[in-house]
């Protein structure tokens, strides 16, 4: 089981389905949970709960219900909506569960946790449909990102050094960066990648940009393989990355930048980039 700090935010609101609909969980759930579970459905009686998962992290059960995550003790007395952040990994497992359960709707988002309400004396565990569609509407997207503020270091170039040039800011532990890495490598594009820590991979990309090889290492990363040829270096521009991120709002992975410095936020699959590249509309 993973030791695990819990991290909680504040006024975060879910972008996903509404509440889960007003009826008994039927579900199997497997032990130890299926106890854990129906204390839970005398708990929250409306609530449809999909799954009881409470091996994932020590002292605390894993709750879904629909597109739904939250947490609760096994006495099922202490409700916990918020964060769960693995120290030792430096993993954010709240957002990257987000990400397996609603790829759709995280797209060139940051995972967020749910926000606490109320619905019937239960806590609402996910905004209203039409309540995070105003919120989608409100947050303009971005429309140029420029890239001379970055320095030199902090890149891993990578893909045909002839083609057209694609900046991309990425995170390691992100499918959607994994899944564009494959795409693009099937492109006739010089990559510039610069690693951001959105779901807790700084020490990956350390360990990446110090490598001899940085562009190995950066699939060896991504297939999960050991990374080698690596040690202690300057990696500042890391930290530049991140503060460059930090400034102009970028929450999630996969961020895509043109050589022009208009921005596609998410993955895209090889047509689109392609037309995209050549001066397409997003």
């Amino acid at each position: 089981m993973r030791s695990a700090f819990l991290y909680f935010t504040c006024g975060l609101a879910f972008v996903g389905g509404g509440v889960a609909t007003l009826a008994y969980a039927r579900d199997y759930i497997a032990p130890p949970s299926k106890s854990v579970a129906e204390l839970l459905k005398a708990r929250l009686p409306k609530t449809k709960v999909t799954s009881v998962n409470c091996d994932k992290v020590d002292g605390l059960c894993e709750v879904t219900a629909g597109s739904n995550l939250f947490y609760i003790d096994r006495t099922a007395r202490y409700l916990v909506i918020g964060r769960v952040y693995d120290m030792e990994t430096r993993q954010d497992l709240t957002a990257t569960r987000l990400l397996e359960m609603n790829p759709d709707m995280l797209l060139g988002a940051s995972a967020k946790a749910n926000a606490a309400g109320a619905e019937d004396n239960e806590p609402a565990l996910a905004a209203r449909p039409a309540a995070a569609a105003k919120a989608a509407a409100a947050a303009a997207p971005l429309q140029k990102l420029p890239l001379g503020e970055l320095p030199k270091d902090g890149a891993i170039v990578w893909g045909n050094s002839s083609g057209k040039t694609v900046t991309v800011f990425s995170d390691f532990r992100c499918s959607y960066c994994r899944a564009l890495s494959n795409t693009l490598s099937l492109m006739n594009v010089r990559v510039v990648e610069r690693p951001i820590s959105v779901l807790g991979s700084r020490d990956i990309a350390d360990k990446v940009y110090c490598a001899k090889d940085k562009a190995k290492a950066l699939h060896a990363a991504y297939s999960g393989q050991d990374i080698k040829g690596t040690g202690p270096c300057d990696t500042k521009g890391l930290d530049a990355n991140e503060a460059f991120a930090r400034k102009h709002g970028l929450g999630g992975t996969p961020v895509i930048v043109r050589d022009d410095g208009s921005v596609l936020e998410g993955y895209r699959p090889k047509e689109f980039l392609e037309n995209w590249l050549k001066g397409g509309q997003s």
